[in-house]
């Protein structure tokens, strides 16, 4: 089966550098498969989980936004932040989530409501990736 090289790189570090035979993403419009040799293209992405498929095993990776930039032989996933399945930390996610909630449920004290629906993505993206990684 062929592959391709992933790398996923935040502003702090690589995550992920890999051949991979498959990748799905959730970008603008909706999500997106990539199989070596998929024409070039560049889009942004979404927070949600990455599946990456190699060997007939598949890992998910939590990507909270960004941009996939995808060659013939290459993806690369420019993420505001990554992190596999082990550096995740569910106490903190979950804890996250609540604060999250909390400000979007409450009344207009000074949290500015996209940030807090953006931080809640966040983090039920990254328990999404915990419990099934």
């Amino acid at each position: 089966m062929s592959s391709f090289l992933l790398e996923i790189v935040t502003p702090e570090r690589k995550v992920y550098a890999e051949d991979v035979n498959m990748v799905i993403v959730k970008g603008s419009e909706g999500e997106m498969g990539i199989l070596p040799n998929h024409i070039p293209m560049v889009t942004p992405l979404r927070i949600a989980p990455v599946t990456v498929k190699k060997k007939n095993v598949e890992e998910k990776i939590a990507v909270g936004g960004g941009f996939i930039e995808i060659r013939k032989d290459k993806v690369v996933i420019l993420a505001e932040s990554a992190e596999l399945p082990g550096d995740i930390d569910l106490a903190r996610a979950e804890s996250a989530k609540q604060r999250a909630e909390q400000r979007l449920g409450g009344k207009n004290d000074g949290y500015d409501h996209l940030r807090a629906e953006l931080a809640l993505q966040r983090a039920l993206n990254r328990i999404a990736v915990k419990s099934n990684g």
